[in-house]
């Protein structure tokens, strides 16, 4: 079957021809989801088949060999081989060859190829860089096919990158579904370390398995959904299987799947869940690429600082399908509220893997709706969701006929015999505040409420539903004061035993 291609798509082939016209080699091409990569990729085979030009198609993981085969069965391309250790289908003369990386690398072998494209180029294996820097290949042209190809030092093996379209884009050309984001729940994650880049897992994994959490990820998606075709993606075996056990006990049908799930268990499960049976699936990594379930509610259990891994995840709800009007995210790890709205994560180069000056501002991120929780886009005071209305919080504060300067160095100017009373619309921004410092620097939500204790001399009662805020520069200031006076008195106590 032919598929007339779209114009994102076209245009995409036509500048990786003129690329490779130009004299350029080494090429990744960044198709997101939704933008047809299948079909961009076909449509090079055909174009080294037209040519005469042998090709090497280069997948990551033994399990999409047949998806790939398959795949381009289905745009017509047959005269396929594959390298894979005793696959059916070997045939070192078939012009096209789909190869296992892992397979290559055991044998030690490039195939002979005249063009030769990686896909899920953002995964790159030592061998992949071998190949790449050997000289004997330096005048053939390599691809990288990738919807997130940001790994870092990416740049050092390939010259350019190529933009078939965004996800805002896809979008708003109907490829992608809408979506919402609900920021529900707020893990303290201030024990977990950083390891490589991201959240230590095991660490993590503990973090987001307190009573609490789980709770409110079960009574969220009741509250919010309640239907089938949903996908949640935990931490880590324990944590996700933990989730799904907890969904069944509460009469709401529940699957799992990890790496060590089968290919026929894992057709089973896909089966089950478009038919109804399961109504959630939970997953530990193995439904983030290459997977084309039809997913209306996705239940992101997952903390990341990988902008590729959210947006890899995000992407399995983003496909439209027949009566999906939009996706929904619930998003219990505050990744959306971190790294942004899936929309907004675009780099327009590859990663040199040069330390980086971070010099730029970045943009604004979302914020939750104080009602509804649903995260909406920088500066929008009308939540498009419930219609609360955010009030601008000033820096004055409006007295019984006075305007008075918000904790202007710590206290309202005093009239003479007053004694100072903080009206509760300090006390609030106040807390909100304390709220936005303590999640600035990861510290846990007790913090803020000591704090608040500290300056008031009672505990924030009443204020959970507080949204935090940026702290001003006095705010700051307080804080600091604060810091040092501790400090201080550690000293002197210590110098006094």
């Amino acid at each position: 079957m032919n598929h007339e291609l779209w114009d994102h798509q076209q245009s995409a082939l036509t500048n990786l021809k003129l690329s490779i016209g130009q004299g350029v080699r080494r090429i990744v091409m960044m198709a997101p989801t939704g933008a047809g990569k299948t079909m961009v990729a076909a449509s090079i085979v055909k174009g080294a088949q037209r040519r005469g030009n042998r090709m090497a198609f280069v997948v990551h993981s033994i399990s999409l060999i047949d998806q790939t085969v398959e795949a381009f069965y289905a745009e017509g391309i047959r005269d396929i081989g594959v390298i894979q250790a005793n696959h059916r289908m070997t045939d070192w003369s078939k012009p096209v060859q789909v190869c296992s990386v892992q397979t290559l690398k055991s044998r030690g072998v490039y195939p002979e190829a005249k063009v030769v494209v990686f896909d899920e180029v953002h995964v790159l294996h030592e061998f992949h860089r071998r190949w790449l820097a050997d000289q004997a290949w330096k005048s053939v042209p390599f691809i990288g096919l990738s919807a997130t190809p940001w790994t870092k030092g990416l740049g050092q093996y390939f010259e350019t990158l190529l933009i078939a379209a965004t996800t805002q884009e896809l979008i708003d050309k109907g490829h992608l579904s809408k979506f919402k984001v609900f920021a529900t729940g707020h893990p303290d994650l201030s024990g977990v370390k950083t390891v490589a880049g991201d959240y230590h897992e095991g660490q993590l994994s503990d973090a987001m398995q307190q009573g609490t959490l789980t709770a409110d990820i079960i009574k969220t998606w009741q509250k919010h959904w309640g239907k089938d075709k949903t996908l949640l993606f935990g931490v880590d075996c324990a944590h996700a299987q933990t989730l799904q056990a907890r969904f069944n006990e509460v009469g709401i049908r529940c699957g799992y799947q990890d790496a060590r799930t089968s290919d026929s268990e894992r057709a089973e499960i896909k089966r089950d869940f478009h038919s109804g049976r399961y109504q959630v699936v939970a997953n530990v990594g193995t439904l983030t690429t290459g997977v084309d379930w039809d997913v209306r509610c996705l239940i992101l259990a997952r903390p990341t600082k990988s902008e590729m891994l959210y947006v890899q995840i995000l992407g399995r709800a983003l496909r439209t399908a027949e009566g999906k009007d939009h996706a929904l995210i619930l998003d219990h790890s505050d990744t959306t509220s971190r790294l942004g709205m899936v929309t907004d994560i675009y780099h327009d180069h590859l990663d040199d893997g040069k330390p980086k000056v971070d010099t730029e501002r970045k943009p604004p991120l979302p914020k939750p709706c104080p009602q509804c929780t649903l995260l909406k886009p920088p500066r929008t005071r009308v939540c498009p969701h419930c219609g609360f209305e955010s009030q601008v919080v000033s820096g004055i504060i409006e007295g019984d006929g006075e305007l008075v300067e918000y904790m202007r160095n710590g206290k309202r100017a005093k009239q003479a015999g007053e004694k100072r009373q903080f009206s509760m619309q300090e006390k609030t921004i106040f807390y909100a505040m304390m709220l936005g410092y303590a999640r600035e620097h990861d510290y846990k939500t007790g913090w803020a409420a000591n704090k608040y204790r500290e300056q008031f001399d009672m505990w924030p009662r009443g204020m959970d539903d507080v949204t935090p805020l940026a702290p001003d520069a006095w705010t700051r200031s307080w804080i600091r004061s604060r810091q040092i006076a501790w400090a201080k008195s550690k000293r002197m106590a210590e110098a006094a035993k």
